[in-house]
Parts: structure tokens; C-alpha cells; sequence
């Protein structure tokens, strides 16, 4: 591209006056967002500080900026435009915005923002030239740090493949979840185990390199697909190499630093090669020489431009109103919980049957019971109860597991849901498997079978959506955002027959449930309207 060439060409003092006013309004606009929703950008660069997975989300912003300028050529004389159906849009992404705000879920609102940002342009600017930067817009998305969410289905992936491979390779392997057992030594696939950040780096890399070397849809949709399929399968080998090499070497090697750094030169080098080989097929670069339009400029009314700006500046603030008044309706008691009355035959016990408690995170109020009832089976049941959420302290989250993939002690080894009918009334429930570390490719440990439920708005669910939905029904409703977590389980010394096992318990969680269901809702009920 001639640089010199295009400043020659491009009359910047007629464009000067045409665009002068549009930037400053889509400047302003921009900037009123940053500062409405500064807690939400916050959170963002928190992220990408905090996290090596989402840290080019630093560089996004200046990347969009760039690749905008770069195809100054082709929108710069392009007939300026409002849109009022971009307002609308603006404002359904505001509306998106508030509702994940009040039940504190960060995707929902970072992805509002950087929506609202982008829906700026084609309010302002309009959607033609909105047409023309469209791939530099869509980009910022890269900016928001989200993927946790695949981090569980990943590992998985991971411990599926290993496993495979090292059967194949002829080494016996013992599994239990994401444990595993080799002659060797043990082996566990954790959140740095899953290729979500090789994943992330490579189709933000794939989509930039696409763009700029590709002229062709079709050669643009497929080498995003092979950015997306390549991460993940270099990803598989590397964790299959390394337990090899750990294995061979007397587990002298790939189990420190150096597992990280294996990781990281296999990934690069896999990179590396995904663009060398996609830079054969690269297209002749677009022709960007600016070519001056003659289509004649409409006059702008400046009167109806600052009632728009106006409307646009109340759309922008409008969530913040909403929150306002939702936070009047909060609770701002303390929470005691009340104590709960079981019914015969079961009866409390002076402490639990297990030492292992949820890991569910900055709960207003936690209980730890343990009961037993007439022949000595005994059942723990564990409450974390949340009220006045916030980002740090809220009931559904990623972060609140039964068990972290860094718990030395415990190991979940399955998770599913189950039907469950309580006094005449269907409920869907989750059901899993924990299992002590000291337990794996051996026998006679106790582990535990756990059913767990969210309470929240007066309903039961299994479901995180349903859970978030029903939080923000119930602070829409005036009622708070009072809500909790409800474990049962029982301890019970493995077998050779997981699903006898899991039958035997599961024939206890149901009594236990039948006849203290309504005792335990009552307890939370009663917690609320204190």
C-alpha cells in the first residue's frame, strides 16, 4: 500500500468538516460508556491482568483501531448516516446489560458492553461505513474474557485422548475422572491441563490472519476452522507426550517447570506452522488507493443530530436507573440461619460424617449437619446461603464446585442430573461422585454420592440458567436475591459394582429427602423473610 500516495489523493480539508462532527458525537458517546460502566471495564482488564489466557485482551482495542485505519481509503467518503434501528438495538443490549448486571454474570455484561460500544458506529455514523470497518468492530469481542465455561468439556476431551493414546501405546492406565493411574505414578488433567488458552490464542490469531491475507470467504471460514481444530488436537498430543515423557524418564522429566515450558514450545512451534503453511494460499492484497466519491453530501440538521445524541446519552444511562431502583428493594440484614428440625427416623449428630465440605465461595451464611438414622447410616447435608450478590460473592459461579481441580484430598468423578419426586411433585436434581485422592486404582475408601440443588425465588433447580433467571425474577420482584445451595450426601466404602453402590445410596438420599424436604425449604423460607 502507498501511503504517500493516498494523503496526496484524499482532499482531507472537504473531509475535515464532513466528519468533524460525527467523531466528536461518536467520541462522546464512547467515552459516556466507559464512564457508566466503568465497574464493567474494570472487570474486564482485572481479567486480562489477572489471567495469561485473556492478556491479549490489552492489544485488542489498538488491533481494531489499526485494521479501521488501515481501510481509511474505503469508508472515509462514504455518505455519513444516523440509524434509528441501531437505537433500538443499543437499547436491547442495554436491557441485555442490566439483566446480567443484577445477577452478577461478567460474560453477559462484558459482552453488552462491547456490543454497545460497536452499536455506536452505525448510530452515529451509520450502517454503511458500519459495513465497511464491520471485521475491525467484531474483533473487540476478542477483548472480553470468556472460555471458562468450555474449561470442564476440554478436560475431558484431554483425559479421553491420553488415556486412548497411552493404552494404545501399551501402558495399563487405571481411570477415575480426570485421575489417572500408569505403573509410574499418578497423573491428574487440571484447568491448565485443558488447551483453553492455546485455543483462545490460536483463533485470535487465525480470524486477524484471515482478514488480512484472505480475499475469499470460503479460504477465511476454513482457516478459522483449522485454527479452531489445530489448538485442540496439538493440545491432546502435548498432554499424551508428556505423561510419555514423564513415564520413560522416571518421572525425572515433564513433571515441574518445564512441563509449562514443553507446553508452550510445542504450541508455538504448532502456530508457527498453521500460518507458514496457511501463507500459501494468500491472495493478492486488496487494492486500498482511495478513489473520491461523486455522490452528492446531505446537508445535516444539527437541531435533530443533538436530539438524537440526547436519546442515545438515555438509552446509555437507562440501565443504571433500573439497577438504582432494584438495589433500594434490597435486604440489608445479616443472615442467620434457622435451625432445622429433622424428622424421625433420622436424628442430628454432634458433627458431620465427612470432612470434605463444597467448595462454594463467600457465602453469607454456611451450615455443615450430619444425621444418622435408626440402623446407623448416617448423611451429611451442607447450606451456603447468599444474599446482597455481588461479582465476588455470588451463589451461581464457576468458582462454586463440590470439588477444585487443586483439592488435594478429593476428586469428582462424575456429575449428572436425576429426576427426583418429592411429595407428589417432579424436580430435577444434580447427582455426582466424590472420591478421596488416597482412594484411586484401589479399594475400600469411602466416597461420597451427593445430590445438590439450588433454592432460589421459592423454586428448586438444578440449573444454573433457571437459577440466574429465577434471582433476577425475584430482585425484579422485590423480593432480594436471597438465594442458596443445598448438598446431601452419604458416605459409603467403594465396591467392585459402582452402580450397586450408587443404587444403595441413592435408596438413603431418598428417604432422607422425603421426609425432610419441607423441613429444610421452611429453614430458607423462614431465612428470607426474617
Amino acid at each position: 500500500m502507498n501511503i504517500v500516495k493516498i494523503r496526496s489523493v484524499i482532499d482531507w480539508s472537504k473531509l475535515q468538516y464532513k466528519w468533524r462532527h460525527s467523531l466528536v458525537i461518536l467520541i462522546l458517546c464512547i467515552s459516556i460508556i466507559f464512564l457508566f460502566y466503568a465497574n464493567t471495564v474494570k472487570q474486564m482488564i482485572g481479567l486480562w491482568s489477572g489471567s495469561d489466557t485473556y492478556a491479549h485482551g490489552f492489544i485488542v482495542p489498538f488491533i481494531s483501531l489499526w485494521l479501521i485505519w488501515r481501510i481509511r481509503s474505503k469508508w472515509i467518503d462514504i455518505e455519513l448516516e444516523t440509524s434509528w434501528f441501531a437505537l433500538i438495538l443499543m437499547f436491547i443490549t442495554a436491557l441485555v446489560w442490566f439483566a446480567g448486571n443484577i445477577v452478577a454474570v461478567n460474560a453477559i455484561t462484558q459482552l453488552a458492553l462491547v456490543s454497545m460500544i460497536i452499536l455506536c458506529f452505525p448510530a452515529v455514523l451509520g450502517w454503511p461505513v458500519t459495513l465497511v470497518i464491520s471485521f475491525p468492530l467484531l474483533f473487540l469481542y476478542f477483548s472480553v474474557p470468556i472460555g471458562d465455561f468450555m474449561l470442564p468439556r476440554m478436560m475431558e476431551w484431554t483425559a479421553d485422548f491420553t488415556v486412548l493414546a497411552l493404552r494404545k501405546t501399551g501402558i495399563p492406565v487405571y481411570r477415575e475422572g480426570l485421575q489417572f493411574v500408569i505403573p509410574s505414578g499418578n497423573w491428574s488433567v487440571v484447568e491448565a491441563c485443558s488447551g483453553i488458552r492455546y485455543l483462545i490464542a490460536s483463533v485470535t490469531v487465525g480470524c486477524l490472519f484471515a482478514y488480512i491475507n484472505y480475499q475469499s470467504y470460503l479460504k477465511r471460514f476454513a482457516f478459522v476452522v483449522v485454527s479452531i481444530i489445530v489448538p485442540l488436537i496439538a493440545n491432546w498430543l502435548r498432554a499424551y507426550m508428556i505423561v510419555l515423557i514423564g513415564h520413560y524418564s522416571g518421572n525425572e522429566l515433564a513433571t515441574g517447570i518445564d512441563h509449562l515450558v514443553y507446553g508452550w514450545l510445542f504450541f508455538g512451534l504448532v502456530i508457527i506452522m498453521m500460518l507458514f503453511v496457511g501463507a500459501r494460499w494468500t491472495d493478492e492484497p486488496e487494492n486500498l488507493v482511495y478513489q473520491p466519491s461523486v455522490k452528492k453530501e446531505k446537508k445535516i440538521n444539527y437541531f435533530n443530530r443533538k436530539f438524537y445524541f440526547m436519546i442515545i446519552i438515555s438509552i446509555i444511562i437507562m440501565p443504571h436507573l433500573f439497577e438504582s431502583w432494584i438495589d433500594s428493594k434490597k435486604k440489608r440484614l445479616p443472615v442467620v440461619l434457622e435451625s432445622l428440625t429433622v424428622k424421625e427416623p433420622w436424628i442430628e449428630l454432634p458433627s458431620t460424617p465427612s470432612d470434605w465440605t463444597p467448595e462454594f465461595q463467600q457465602a453469607s451464611a454456611q451450615v455443615n449437619l450430619g444425621f444418622h438414622n435408626d440402623i446407623g447410616i448416617e448423611v451429611g447435608l451442607h447450606i451456603s446461603y447468599y444474599r446482597q450478590q455481588t461479582y465476588k460473592s455470588k451463589l451461581v459461579t464457576s468458582s462454586n464446585v463440590l470439588v477444585a481441580s487443586s483439592n488435594k484430598n478429593w476428586s469428582q468423578i462424575n456429575k449428572n442430573t436425576k429426576k427426583l419426586i418429592l411429595k407428589g411433585k417432579d424436580y430435577i436434581i444434580n447427582e455426582s461422585v466424590v472420591q478421596h485422592k488416597g482412594s484411586i486404582g484401589t479399594e475400600g475408601k469411602k466416597s461420597l454420592n451427593i445430590w445438590y440443588f439450588y433454592w432460589v425465588n421459592g423454586n428448586l433447580t438444578a440449573s444454573d440458567i433457571e437459577a440466574k433467571i429465577q434471582g433476577a425474577l425475584s430482585q425484579i420482584q422485590g423480593k432480594g436475591d436471597d438465594g442458596a445451595i443445598v448438598a446431601v450426601y452419604v458416605p459409603y466404602k467403594s465396591s467392585e459394582s459402582l452402580v450397586k453402590d450408587i443404587k444403595f445410596t441413592n435408596t438413603i438420599l431418598k428417604d432422607f429427602m422425603d421426609k425432610n424436604y419441607n423441613s429444610i425449604v421452611l429453614s430458607l423460607q423462614k431465612t428470607q423473610e426474617k
